[in-house]
């Protein structure tokens, strides 16, 4: 049975998707770090800077303050709102990269479409009837001289 699973498995994993989508996660994961950087070290302290020198990401209502035996209890609105700017400035890349492929594409097929339409039509095939008659008219012919 566990040679059955493995064998499964193993070609589950060999899958083209699979892989794709494995690669997928992982770039995902790598531009999110680049993201999160963009985020946190260029846009964020701009955004501070307009607005006097607030930091989002230390934004939060204190709903217990710390004592010497127990943490803070904060809503930390802030994270959100730098998570908030994340998603959009991932949205937006990540629209303009398939905005791009896109684009490519539709060029692709459009040269193929031209192409296509360049080359020369090719014969219609004549169906077997038509051969058979022909063939039998062609004797005919022949037999007349």
């Amino acid at each position: 049975m566990s040679g059955k699973f493995f064998g499964e498995f193993k070609k589950f994993i060999a899958r083209g998707n699979v892989i794709d989508l494995a690669v997928g996660v992982i770039i995902g994961a790598a531009f999110t770090a680049i993201t999160n950087s963009v985020v946190n070290d260029i846009i964020m302290p701009v955004i501070g800077l307009v607005t006097g020198g607030m930091d989002f990401a230390e934004m939060r209502i204190i709903l217990k303050p710390a004592t010497e035996t127990a943490a803070e209890v904060a809503i930390r609105y802030g994270a959100l709102i730098n998570a908030v700017i994340n998603f959009l400035l991932v949205s937006l890349v990540l629209f303009f990269v398939v905005k791009g492929f896109n684009a490519l594409k539709e060029k692709s097929r459009k040269e193929e479409e031209a192409k296509a339409a360049a080359a020369p039509a090719p014969e219609p095939k004549k169906s077997d009837d038509v051969i058979l008659l022909e063939e039998i008219r062609d004797l005919l012919k022949a037999g007349q001289k």
